[in-house]
Formats: structure tokens, sequence, C-alpha cells
């Protein structure tokens, strides 16, 4: 239901259609906006126009200049994860302990906050707690504590125990839905004062004259699969910021393009990704286990094939089971997601899942490179935080705490030269000291196991790599005078379809295993038809000519949602033509990095599209 309320900006009285349960107060101008009404953020822009700029859409000449609204905030903040969650609140807490006021939005491409997080997830809580000390009391949504660590070697029939490394130690962790976590602090973060809109995509960065970040562009609403403004056709509208931090996760759609624009990485520093598929069940209470971690190596991937798999069990007979599986796979015939079937049929998986029932599926890639891969983290007007710029712990299997340290102190930072130091009005803010702050906490963990994941690389493939790994965790913790390198780009590891054979993967049995679009089914994945597909080829004949015979397209194949297909060509018989099934779409990313030819580029589709993920 919704209703018309007045709201005032300036000596101006306005009117704005908002929904009675998403009202929300726009602190840093005193507007009353609509975050997550049908109207989504531009239903700002059309209430209040703060000042105009121009800019010309180049998809298609048609869509003609539009004008452009803007909102002015101290700090804009792109993603709604743990990274961006955490620095809008501890810019909250700052400024309430000094009794300062200071500006915060976050915009979050989701259709509300959590909709589009996916891990594990067995966290630290360290950074929570620097937030919160009273988070248990406050009702925060970790239900059920890490009490008992396993580490599984399987092959194709058993599971057999091996010893437990002691940076996996899960003491005093908890096994979450990092869905739910984000929802609760979403929620603290509105109860500070962040302005935060759900079902906006951020699909542009502007550049102020100086080459600095001065913010970004939301996309525009009611353009058709044409490129055609329909009759609900809103433009975007600008948000600046004195400081802009880029909290997107993995590969983000943003972040990559300001990495290249403003060089923030070397030349021949490159990230390297893993590709995370995993399903929430809930089984029977006889098998349940509240508190068992167990990770497990080798079936179903080849020894040349860097990969895991992992149980948690979390309360109320809940599961969450997955695979992960390094994007530097060589062989072009194998497929992430029926690799996780394959797990899920292994006799230790399947006695398990036994008599329960799948309650949701998901998948996302995770940066895998460690410090071999960071980039320079702050740039003038911003910084990066997060997933984004690549903070997981590969041996520990986390990175939420990473994140959520990473936005604390890009926070503390942005607030020192925003509110203490006064800067922002006249030149673009330089963070210098937040990576500073960096290397003196988050770095220090990452360079201890900086060796562990690029050492699977060795001729041994996984045997030389935990042989490394056991030595170096155990007893050397990374004090050796020398880094590993990762040789090639995830996409520059495919080989050739000729020198590998297909891999005859089992059918689905719809009790444990199941074909893809049943599991898609499960993510509550919807985009709206008519608008342009996020997924852009740069080339449209790429794939026909180079992808399809070089690497017998690969694509149906790497992607777990069932987007990419190499169907018949009605229009030229006894060819195949490539089909893009951008509905499908879960937002994993994955097609972005693994594509052999680099061709394929995932932009943000409209905001509020994509995965709708429930306890994951």
């Amino acid at each position: 239901m919704y209703r018309t309320a007045p709201a005032v900006f300036g000596k101006r009285a306005i009117r704005t259609v908002f929904s009675k349960q998403s009202f929300v107060r726009s602190r840093s101008k005193n507007v009353c906006v609509a975050t997550n009404s049908p109207y989504g953020l531009q239903n700002v822009a059309q209430s209040v126009r703060m000042f105009s700029t121009t800019r010309i859409i180049q998809d298609d000449a048609e869509l003609a200049s539009e004008p452009r609204d803007v909102m002015e905030y101290d700090v804009v903040i792109v993603g709604g994860g743990p990274a961006g969650l955490a620095a809008s609140i501890r810019l909250k807490q700052q400024a309430a302990k000094e009794d300062k006021e200071i500006n915060v939005v976050v915009v979050e491409k989701g259709g509300e906050i959590g909709a589009h997080t996916l891990s594990g997830a067995c966290i630290e809580v360290g950074p929570l707690e620097e937030l919160f000390p009273d988070w248990k009391a406050q009702g925060a949504p970790l239900n059920q504590p890490a009490l008992h660590d396993q580490m599984k070697y399987l092959t194709k029939n058993h599971a057999l125990p091996m010893p437990h490394p002691p940076q996996m130690s899960n003491a005093g962790n908890y096994i979450v839905s990092l869905s739910n976590v984000v929802k609760w602090l979403g929620e603290k973060a509105e109860e500070l004062g962040v302005d935060i809109f759900p079902g906006t995509a951020a699909s542009e960065i502007i550049y102020a004259e100086d080459g600095s970040v001065r913010g970004i562009a939301t996309n525009d609403a009611g353009v058709s699969k044409e490129f055609k403004q329909k009759a609900s056709y809103t433009p975007g509208i600008e948000l600046h910021g004195k400081v802009t931090l880029f909290a997107e996760g993995c590969h983000g759609s943003l972040t990559k393009g300001l990495i290249n624009k403003l060089k923030l990485r070397k030349e021949g520093q490159f990230q390297t990704y893993g590709l995370g598929i995993k399903e929430v069940w809930e089984v029977d209470p006889k098998k349940h286990s509240p508190g068992d971690v167990i990770h497990t190596m080798g079936y179903p991937l080849d020894y040349k094939t860097y990969g895991g798999g992992f149980i948690y069990h979390m309360e109320d007979n809940k599961v969450s089971l997955g695979l992960v599986v390094g994007l530097d796979y060589q062989n072009p015939y194998l497929s992430p997601y029926k690799e996780f079937q394959r797990f899920k049929a292994h006799p230790f998986v399947t006695n398990l899942l036994k008599g329960g029932r799948v309650l949701s599926y998901g998948a996302r890639a995770l940066t895998e490179g460690g410090i071999q891969s960071l980039p320079k983290l702050f740039f003038p007007g911003g910084a990066l935080i997060g997933d984004t710029a690549g903070f997981v712990n590969v041996p520990k299997i986390k990175g939420t705490h990473n994140a959520m340290k990473s936005g604390i102190l890009a926070a503390d930072s942005a607030y020192k030269a925003i509110v203490s130091n006064g800067l922002g009005d006249s030149a673009p803010i330089v963070l210098s000291d937040y990576e500073e702050a960096f290397n003196n906490s988050i770095y220090k963990e990452l360079y201890q196991v900086r060796n562990v994941r690029p050492s699977f690389h060795s001729p041994l493939g996984i045997w030389g790599g935990i042989m490394w790994s056991g030595l170096d965790t155990m007893f050397l913790k990374g004090r050796v005078p020398f880094t590993f390198q990762h040789p090639h780009p995830d996409h520059a590891m495919m080989q050739p379809a000729a020198m590998h054979k297909p891999i005859d993967y089992p059918k689905p049995d719809n009790e444990i295993t199941f074909d893809i679009l049943t599991s898609v089914s499960r993510t509550g994945t919807n985009h709206a038809e008519d608008q342009p597909v996020h997924l852009r080829l740069k080339d449209q004949s790429v794939e026909i000519k180079e992808n399809l015979p070089v690497y017998a397209g690969p694509e149906q194949r790497f992607c777990p949602a069932g987007v990419y297909e190499y169907v018949d060509d009605e229009a030229n018989p006894g060819k195949k033509r490539f089909q893009i099934n951008s509905q499908n779409c879960i937002h994993c990313k994955t097609c972005d990095i693994k594509d052999p030819a680099q061709n394929i580029n995932w932009t943000v589709p409209e905001g509020g599209g994509g995965p709708q993920y429930v306890d994951t």
C-alpha cells in the first residue's frame, strides 16, 4: 500500500510517493525518499532536482542526451555487502561518538540487502565485535558456534581422514547464513542513519576534471532490449561524494574498469579466482550434528585441478555444503556445476543428504590471488574494500572478517579526512593512511600464507600443493625469502579441447543431484525481460569462430546457471549460433573471468534483478 506524503527541500515543499514499509529520510539533504518502492532511487531524482549533468548514452543514438540529477554525500559506498555495510556503520558510529555529522549512502544492486550475498560461511567475529561488542544481545543471526573440525581426502568411494591444518581451526567461529548476517547489518546501518538504496545498480564511475573519482551514476530504468526508451523510462542519477568506497564484491563491474583506468595493478599483475557452488539442505535430524565443520580435498576433481568441498552443520537441521573449483583449471570440458553434482553423489555426502530436501542453491566467484594479486587500495577520491580488492585468506577459506575489517579501516581514514581534517571541498581526498592501516593488519595475515595457493601449480599438482602447504603452514609460517607467483590469468590457463577428452557426467537422479535449470529455479532469479542484455559481447562472432572450434564452447559448461548455449542456427542449417539466456544469470561473474577470448563483459542489469538468495 502506498501513500503520498510531503517532503521538504530547502524552502520548497514537494510531494513524494513512497511505501510505508520502505521510507527512509535522506539526512544529507533533508529529503524524504522511497528506497525500496517500485519507484526506486529514480523517484528521488524526479521529486528533488539538486542540479543536473548531461551525458550521451553510447549504446544507441536514439537515446538522446538526457539530464541527470545529482545528490551530494560525504561518502558514497557501492555495494551493500559485509565490507560496504561495515564501512557505513563505522562512519556513523564515529560521528555519533563525537556528536558530528557525516552523510553516507550505500547503493546495492540486489532487490534487498542480502539478496545477492552468498558464502559458505564459517566466519571469524573479531570485526563484528569491533562494531557491536554486544552483538549477541542485539540479536545478530550468529546462532551456531563451530564445535568440531574435520578434514577428509575423498577417493571415488571413500573418505579418508587427513591432518587438520592449524590455520583452518574454527574454534571461536560461527557457522552462519551470510545473507542473513548482511540483512542484519543493513538494519543496523539504517538505524544509525545510513541512507541505503537497494535495487539500485551503479553502472558508471563519475570522474572529476582532474581525473579523481567524484562518485557514481545509477543505470537508466525503462530501457528496452533494443536500447530504446520505454514509456517507463527514467534516467539514472549521480551520487557524488568526497570519498567513494567500492565494495562490489569479487570482480566488480565498476572496479575492473577503475583498476585499468587508474593503473592500480602493476604491469603483469592479475587476480585469480575460484567458483563456489553451494546448496542449503534440511537433513534428517538423526544425521545432523550442529557445529560440525568438514572440508574435503580430492574427488571429484583430478590432481591438476585446485578445489575442495565443504559441509557445515548449521542450526535447525540445516546443512550448508558446496564445492569450490579454482578457475585456473585447464580442461575446457570441465563443468564446475556437474562436478558439484558428483561431489554430492559421493557416498560420504549422499549418506548425509539421503532423506533430506534442498532449500536453496547459489554460486559466486571468489578471489584467490592473495597479496600477489592485490591492487593499490586507494586513489584520489576513493578506495577499494572487501572482496573487490581481494582479501580472501585461501588456506583459511575465509574472507568475510577481512572484508569487514577493510571497511572499518577505510571508514576510519575517510572520517579523519572529512570530519577531523575538513578535507574534500577544494581538492580530492587521498586515503593513503587506509593502506598503511591495512599493511599493519590484514596484510600480515595474507603475507604469512602467500605461497600456499600458488604452490598448487607445481608439476605435482595438488600433491605438491598439499606437501608445501603442510610444511609452510605448520612450520615455516611464511618465513621464507621468496614468493611464488601465479603463472597466468585464469582465462589463459584453459587449453584447447584437442588436448583433452570429454568428461562423461552421470545424469541427475532428482533426489541428490539435479539438472542445472532445476537448481537455478531455487535461486529466485529474475530479470525484467524487456531490458538490454547485461552480458555484452565485444565481438559478436568470437564465440562461433574461436571458442566453439578451439575450446568446444566452454561457456555452456563453466556457467553454473545455464546462461550460455550453442544451439542450431535455423537460418544456417548445419551450423550453430551462440545464445545468451540472460534471465538465468545469478551474477557470479564467472563468464567475465573464464572466457578464454575475454569477449564477455558482465555489466549490471536494471537494479533489483538477479538472484533472491535465502539462507545462503
